[in-house]
């Protein structure tokens, strides 16, 4: 029995002791109550028999995901079937365990660990929930194109023409404020940063780039929003002052009681960024490509994404393919980019996160094919090759690189084309 639409994801959530409902978010058609309960007693009868269920798949092709959080929140991620994608099943199982850990520390940024373990009042709760829905809203919907954050768990990063200036203006303005922890968000992905916003954890910058994305997209030119860190700082909570400087450019501060928003913004903000008017609009004009003008690429190119494995930070970008040609369209490129990269790194290459799982759920994060592993070397190439285009991935110790390419051009010719690639954008950018 398919329980959802084709395509479709929905979000539930409930208590772990007593399975009283929380929350459901995603799918327009919500499943019916008893499909809830019984989807909570057969993960409760399992753990009585000793056995962790973590997924299953339905009749209709259907996934079914289950994460324990805290001894105190079950979230359930629930997927339509029909997926026509080869090996669709296991990206599928990826992508949601993902979105329900993105979706507890979404939980844990807005409430706090201590509110979400406590349970003293479930009705509370329920309703300091609410506070969490447009930030669920936006990851069970994906948006907007080409985040990827979600998914890789690093900070999506858009690489300016002139760095040097935009960095000593966010330290600048950081310090002003009190605060070591800025940021400055072009068209959602961050152009420039403190270092220690840096060292926050990589969950936790992603998290907060899809919170300044929300509140940005309120419409208000300025906010001042309580949060916590879910590895930082998950009881105690600390101010994000985010201020809109230019329509698509967003500056933040992490801070305490001081300074006010009346204070920074009326001070800080002209005094540190006006100067910088120009300089922030050549930043927008790099748009969603995300690399300077500087970068020389090919002009078949269909997508990239690459990966810093040091520093935990990402470009991507999709092009768009001109009206007449044979190849797919930008959004399905956003897809294939997004399968091939959960291809890759669940059977050739490693992940370098600290997952927030606990000991028992840590093996489901590691889905490396048993050949691989029985091997004493780590791949450092592969490729795909589907009747909608070719894709190519490459690692070495400090970047991954995952394309895609027209069929057009030869398979012998990828692992070329990619290391080309993978050395323009270094020799141009130091990224």
């Amino acid at each position: 029995m398919m329980m959802l639409q084709d395509g479709s994801t929905q979000l539930l959530c409930l208590t772990a002791s007593s399975g009283v409902p929380l929350f459901t978010r995603g799918a327009s058609k919500q499943l019916p109550f008893s499909v809830i309960g019984s989807l909570n007693g057969v993960h409760m009868f399992g753990g009585g028999q000793g056995v962790l269920l973590s997924c299953c798949e339905t009749e209709g092709g259907g996934k079914v995901v289950w994460r324990v959080f805290q001894d105190s929140v079950m979230l359930i991620a629930v997927s339509g079937g029909g997926q026509g994608d080869a090996g669709s099943g296991r990206e599928e199982e990826v992508r949601l365990q993902r979105l329900l850990e993105n979706v507890w520390n979404c939980m844990v940024l807005v409430l706090g660990q201590d509110e979400l373990a406590s349970m003293k009042n479930v009705e509370r709760l329920k309703r300091d929930l609410r506070s969490c829905f447009s930030l669920i809203d936006h990851l069970l919907e994906d948006r907007p194109e080409g985040i990827l954050g979600n998914l890789t768990h690093c900070a999506d990063s858009l690489l300016p023409p002139n760095p040097a200036l935009l960095q000593a203006a966010v330290d600048g303005f950081a310090e002003a404020a009190d605060s070591e922890f800025g940021c400055l968000l072009v068209h959602g992905r961050i152009a420039a940063a403190t270092e220690k916003w840096w060292r926050l954890a990589h969950q936790e910058i992603v998290l907060l780039s899809v919170l300044m994305r929300t509140l940005s997209a309120s419409g208000s030119a300025s906010s001042d929003y309580p949060v916590f860190l879910p590895q930082g700082s998950p009881t105690v909570a600390h101010r994000l002052l985010r201020f809109q400087l230019l329509p698509g450019a967003d500056v933040c501060v992490l801070c305490g009681p001081t300074p006010s928003l009346h204070t920074a913004e009326s001070r800080l903000v002209g005094r540190f960024w006006s100067p910088l008017v120009e300089a922030l609009r050549d930043c927008l004009a790099v748009g969603e490509r995300c690399l300077p003008g500087s970068v020389s690429l090919r002009p078949d190119l269909l997508a990239l994404l690459l990966i810093n494995r040091e520093t935990r930070r990402s470009v991507s970008f999709v092009r768009s393919p001109p009206g007449d040609a044979p190849v797919p369209s930008k959004a399905r490129c956003w897809e294939l980019l997004k399968l091939f990269y959960i291809f890759s790194t669940t059977r050739y290459f490693g992940v370098e996160e600290t997952l927030c799982v606990s000991t028992e759920n840590r093996t489901h994060t590691s889905n490396t094919e048993d050949f691989v592993q029985g091997f004493s070397h780590q791949p450092l190439h592969c490729y795909l090759a589907t009747d909608e285009c070719k894709s190519y991935g490459l690692q070495t110790p400090q970047h991954q690189l995952f394309l895609l390419i027209p069929l057009s051009v030869p398979t012998f010719a990828l692992r070329t084309v990619a290391t080309q690639i993978l050395s323009d954008i270094v020799t141009a950018t130091g990224f």
